[in-house]
């Protein structure tokens, strides 16, 4: 059974979306690239920074790894 979000977790989603859309503009990379690079889709990647879902340890290594940063980076925001 899925656990519902709470609006903690909802804040929490919204803020790390923000920080990993930041990222990838300040890395210059379009959604489009960043799905070729970490292998997810565009629609995806779109609904993470929008903080509409969340998604696996291995996706976020594989974004960390396409903006050439280290994974803790991603976590890196208040």
């Amino acid at each position: 059974m899925r656990r519902k979000y709470t609006q903690e977790d909802l804040d929490f989603l919204k803020k790390f979306g923000e920080h990993l859309l930041e990222l990838r503009e300040k890395a210059g990379l379009s959604q489009a690239a960043l799905e070729t690079d970490a292998k997810m889709s565009k629609n995806q990647i779109g609904r993470i920074e929008r903080g509409e879902i969340s998604t696996s340890i291995t996706n976020l290594n594989l974004i960390a790894k396409a903006l050439d940063i280290q994974l803790k980076d991603l976590f890196d925001f208040s």
